[in-house]
């Protein structure tokens, strides 16, 4: 089963590190956009195209944060051993589907089963900390029982 978490670990840091990819060469764009941008007769134009340039890398260099803030939760994620109740790094299979609690990634094809990578502050994350196998709760007006909790 540990191969299993593990296996689930390196998608969500393959997921990750393609959000840090993007967001890098979304910066490289916005900077070589305005060092490109060269001062016209139209006035202002320069200055905000200048400074949309420099709004947009701001927004990026704000999301590439974000990823090293999810890079390094994960760094903290153990991927061997068991726990009797769920906790972050745990795979909990229910009558509803199967949950990865690490970080909110989406869904996790591993095989032919899908696994739903969600953080543990997140509503769903939220219901299945500290949950056992046996144990219910309710998501939408649907009944989750789980079945087991590695």
């Amino acid at each position: 089963m540990s191969d299993l978490k593990k296996e689930l670990h390196q998608l969500c840091v393959n997921h990750v590190r393609k959000i840090m990819e993007a967001t890098e060469l979304a910066i490289a764009d916005a900077q070589k956009a305005s060092t490109d941008d060269t001062k016209s007769s139209a006035g202002d134009k320069y200055e905000t195209g200048r400074e949309m340039a420099q709004q947009e890398t701001n927004r990026n260099m704000a999301q590439l944060n974000e990823a090293n803030k999810l890079l390094v939760a994960l760094n903290r994620i153990s991927t061997t051993g068991a726990s009797a109740h769920a906790e972050p790094g745990s795979v909990i299979v229910t009558n509803n589907g199967n949950f990865y609690l690490a970080i909110s990634a989406g869904a996790l094809m591993l095989g032919s089963k899908t696994y739903f990578a969600v953080s543990p502050a997140s509503p769903v994350g939220n219901l299945l900390s500290g949950k056992k196998a046996g144990e219910e709760f309710t998501l939408n007006g649907k009944l989750y029982k789980i079945e087991s909790v590695v």
